[in-house]
């Protein structure tokens, strides 16, 4: 089995990382800034390998130091959070990770539910667009966005979505938007982590080609919609994730449902040894159903 670093050297490392001094760090871990410094020393000859890039400027991570600091940073966190629990009575603990805009614009606004019909279940929910590492033990399900490719890994579909244009009543009454062809004329925001990308519904509804530049672009879809509800421009993005916004007038379907691409691109992702966990078996009940409840 391959020797694993002193828990010293790697809370010293990112701790330095994450505050990017070791001055800093010190205080924090109430340790003095040679002690850090060796400890970080010791892992570096460890692992035969500069994790820091030292100047005068100060200290940064080099390459490699970035690339372990993801994998290290979530391990110390699950310690954590685990010994916490522990320590708090928490025996029922339940770790979910998410993309940000789903979990943000359609989970977040259901847990009460959950909360509600499994009370002895803690639930810890996490979001990035990178997606969890079940091999570090960071959660016990992941809901991802993209296509399916996540080796032997559990894979369950949670809905069907349409994704369409979308943008305000005022703005649609500003440029009175009634033919496709008129998408060339108007700002189109760009989602650029979308399954489903401007040149896909162009191809499929018209035979135009799509800009090949725009406006404004973003990595979450949140931040698309909020910028359409702002009048910045047509955001091409699912009934799911913009159902809040709908509900509340701030977006309309610029050309209605007939011109949707209709796709699964949300699922439920976990290892199949977690499979039997009570609170896992609860969590997946649950989010199937309100699933099945959702207008896509």
């Amino acid at each position: 089995m391959p020797t694993l670093p002193p828990i010293t050297n790697l809370q010293a490392f990112e701790a330095v990382a994450r505050r990017r001094s070791f001055a800093l760090a010190a205080a924090e871990l109430h340790l003095t800034a040679s002690a850090i410094s060796h400890q970080v020393a010791r892992l570096e000859a460890l692992l035969d390998i500069r994790l820091f890039e030292r100047s005068a400027h100060g200290v940064r991570l080099s390459p490699a130091g970035e690339h372990y600091l993801l994998h290290v940073g979530a391990a110390l966190s699950a310690i954590t959070t685990a010994t916490e629990d522990l320590r708090q009575g928490i025996r029922n603990s339940l770790y979910v990770h998410s993309a940000p805009s789903i979990a943000s614009l359609w989970l977040m606004p259901r847990l009460h539910r959950f909360a509600q019909a499994y009370p002895d279940i803690s639930l810890n929910l996490s979001a990035a667009h990178t997606p969890s590492d079940f091999a570090l033990g960071q959660s016990d399900i992941d809901i991802r966005y993209g296509m399916p490719q996540w080796g032997d890994l559990v894979v369950e579909p949670l809905f069907e979505e349409s994704v369409v244009p979308l943008a305000s009543p005022t703005f649609m009454k500003q440029h009175k938007l009634k033919q496709l062809e008129q998408l060339l004329d108007v700002p189109l925001i760009q989602s650029n982590v979308s399954v489903v990308q401007w040149s896909d519904w162009f191809a499929r509804f018209t035979k135009l080609r799509a800009p090949d530049r725009f406006p404004v672009r973003f990595d979450r879809a949140q931040m698309s919609l909020d910028a359409a509800t702002q009048g910045l421009g047509v955001a091409l993005e699912s009934m799911v994730t913009a159902g809040g916004h709908l509900a509340d007038g701030k977006l309309r379907a610029v050309f209605g449902m007939d011109k949707a691409i209709r796709v699964k691109a949300h699922f439920a992702v976990y290892p199949e040894r977690h499979s039997k966990r009570p609170a896992v078996e609860a969590f997946l009940s649950w989010i199937h159903n309100e699933a099945a409840k959702t207008k896509s």
